[in-house]
């Protein structure tokens, strides 16, 4: 429990200086080696749509990133009058009965809160993936993952352009890291360079993590599941797909893919509201 207490502080944090160091490359590094002399290009010029196509992805990233945050599941816990006592052992250890408790409630020990369609505790965020955040936080996938492989084309064009290198054959990717490494340490590859090369297989593995959390949420939301329900094999009541996407991303769908907006309102609340 000490370990993820300690992962649950740590990896919002990892995520925030990875984003951090690349927006530097992408803006200070990237750009400008590739576009050399930005003032004599027209105003539509590949730099400037680059670079507003970047800042876009990563505007959605980080702001359904704080969506997450904020957007907290609400905590049945203070409607079932749940204390630190011999109730909260009962849902723990699953012992309470079946009709007490909402589908899919779960109590998370590193939130101390009991939740509605509990999907999973997810550490880079620090928080619960819930009936409340689950739209933000399949958008945060989604922007991290194409900004990491917007990050990854044009990490490979600097590295292309500084070492003389092409990329064409599909084993290059995959040779460069071993082959970089015994260049850095024979002094013929700066640590710069190097860093950047790292850079790469980072953006690599979380764009493809993310990309996969985003498939897998969503083939999950169609069947109207969540994580938590498949792990404790619950067999929910089936249902159109059109109604399990609508409960998630709600009528203005199209406008939460465009800008980071609050997730519509669970459907517990709405049912405790009438």
């Amino acid at each position: 429990m000490l370990v993820l207490r300690l992962l649950n502080v740590v990896a919002p944090a990892y995520f925030l200086c990875i984003s951090l160091v690349t927006f530097v490359l992408q803006i200070f590094v990237f750009i400008p080696s590739m576009f050399r002399d930005p003032s004599t290009t027209p105003l539509f010029s590949p730099a400037l749509l680059h670079g507003a196509l970047f800042l876009f992805l990563s505007a959605n990233a980080l702001g359904n990133y704080v969506l997450v945050i904020q957007n907290s599941p609400e905590d049945l816990g203070k409607d079932f009058n749940l204390g630190k006592g011999a109730e909260v052992a009962d849902w723990l250890d699953g012992s309470r009965s079946p009709g007490s408790a909402l589908p899919g409630t779960h109590f998370c020990r590193l939130c101390a809160r009991v939740t509605q369609r509990h999907d999973h505790h997810c550490f880079f965020t620090g928080n619960c993936i819930g009936s409340r955040n689950m739209r933000n936080f399949i958008m945060f996938c989604l922007y991290t993952s194409l900004a990491c492989l917007d990050s990854l084309v044009a990490g490979m064009a600097y590295i292309s352009a500084t070492l003389s290198m092409s990329f064409a054959d599909p084993l290059a990717f995959l040779t460069l890291l071993p082959h970089s490494i015994s260049q850095f340490f024979s002094g013929a590859l700066l640590s710069s360079e190097m860093f950047v090369i790292l850079m790469l297989y980072l953006w690599l593995g979380i764009g493809l993590a993310c990309a996969g959390f985003c498939c897998h949420q969503l083939l999950l939301i169609l069947r109207g599941q969540t994580r938590y329900q498949v792990r404790k094999g619950m067999v929910m009541r089936a249902r159109p797909w059109r109604d399990n996407l609508q409960e998630v991303f709600g009528k203005k769908w199209l406008l939460g893919l465009l800008i980071p907006v609050q997730n519509v309102e669970s459907s517990y609340r709405r049912q405790k509201e009438k």
